[in-house]
């Protein structure tokens, strides 16, 4: 049975950015290969990131929508798992994702508001 699956995957920073599309490519024939299809690469470059991964301040994001069965994506996250040029990988099925998003945007919202009150009740305060 096939999923729709969303890959976020961070590369060394010291790859050609020229190099980045090639190098997932090889991977993604494993998705290919197996029956699935990839609908969606979007390359972010580089970025900071949160903290240090492999003594490195910084990688090159990549984000692949994809289909495909879990077996095929099971060996998929297993070859970059065994490549150096791939310092962190992350699979989601897109249901997770979505919800992911969803509970993020929710906890941001809620934040906002109680951020917005806190003015609010400090100015009756000093009245």
């Amino acid at each position: 049975m096939t999923h729709q699956y969303e890959l976020m995957v961070i590369l060394n920073p010291e790859i050609d950015e020229r190099q980045v599309a090639p190098n997932l490519d090889k991977f993604l024939k494993v998705i290919t290969n197996g029956g699935g299809s990839i609908e969606n690469v979007d390359i972010w470059g580089r970025r900071r990131l949160a903290y240090e991964i492999q003594k490195k301040n910084e990688g090159i994001y990549a984000v692949v929508n994809f289909t495909a069965t879990s077996d095929v994506t099971n060996e998929l996250d297993r070859q970059l798992g065994l490549n150096e040029q791939v310092m962190r990988t992350k699979v989601l099925r897109a249901e997770e994702a979505i919800a992911m998003i969803a509970s993020e945007k929710q906890r941001a919202d809620e934040k906002a508001a109680r951020k917005a009150a806190r003015p609010a009740k400090a100015a009756k305060q000093d009245a």
